[in-house]
């Protein structure tokens, strides 16, 4: 049997496994002001599906591709240095200067409810631990029919593949009345007072730091 086959049709048969994240829950995201595609800090992409991400819950239009939507997607952390391993996994190298790239820390103003994906339910859904870990374009399958069999579920916490299996959170735009008005750290990577911390987080993940 498949260890990620498609999503059953009766998915929402199937108790969610949740977690609360409290009101006051420090979250922290890298993101990029600067290059091709600048954000804004507590901005939802609502372009997608996009194929380098594993738990887009976009509908793709009817050629099949990426359009801009009412279904948004924040990918963020607990804590930094997952942020870092997911960002530059590609190169392995942590870059400072390029695109602007730069750390949020946030409180959480409202509690957001999340399903557990680090657990036994996706065993229990006909899935397996490979949702996190496996084919891209197949996590995005589930998490769009986890979007759909589960109203109340604002985001996804999943064990990221590239920090140890540290938890990772996917925030679907249900979730956005639980963010804080302002950060309370709002930094580019290439401000010095980060750069003691980002070399001890390059060192641990084996990248590079430039």
């Amino acid at each position: 049997m498949a260890k990620l086959p498609n999503p059953p049709a009766n998915l929402a048969r199937i108790p969610p496994d949740l977690i609360r994240l409290p009101a006051g829950t420090e979250i922290w995201r890298l993101y990029k002001r600067g290059g091709r595609h600048p954000v804004m800090w507590s901005t939802f992409r609502t372009f997608g599906p996009l194929q380098t991400a594993r738990f887009d819950h976009h509908l793709p239009d009817e050629d099949g591709e990426p359009w801009l939507q009412d279904r948004g997607i924040y990918y963020a952390a607990v804590e930094i240095s997952t942020c870092l391993a997911e960002l530059f996994q590609d190169t392995r190298t942590i870059d400072r200067e390029s695109e602007a790239v730069t750390l949020l820390g946030f409180e959480l103003r409202l509690a957001v409810d999340l399903l557990n994906l680090t657990g036994t339910w996706p065993t229990q859904a006909g899935a397996s631990m490979v949702l996190s870990s496996g084919p891209r374009s197949r996590s995005r399958l589930w998490s769009r029919a986890i979007y759909e069999a589960y109203p109340d579920i604002q985001c996804l916490y999943y064990p990221s593949s590239m920090h140890a299996n540290r938890p990772a959170i996917a925030f679907y735009e249900r979730a956005a009345s639980g963010f804080a008005v302002t950060p309370v750290v709002h930094r580019p990577l290439s401000d010095p007072a980060l750069l003691a911390d980002l070399d001890r987080s390059a060192r641990r993940l084996g990248y590079r730091l430039v």
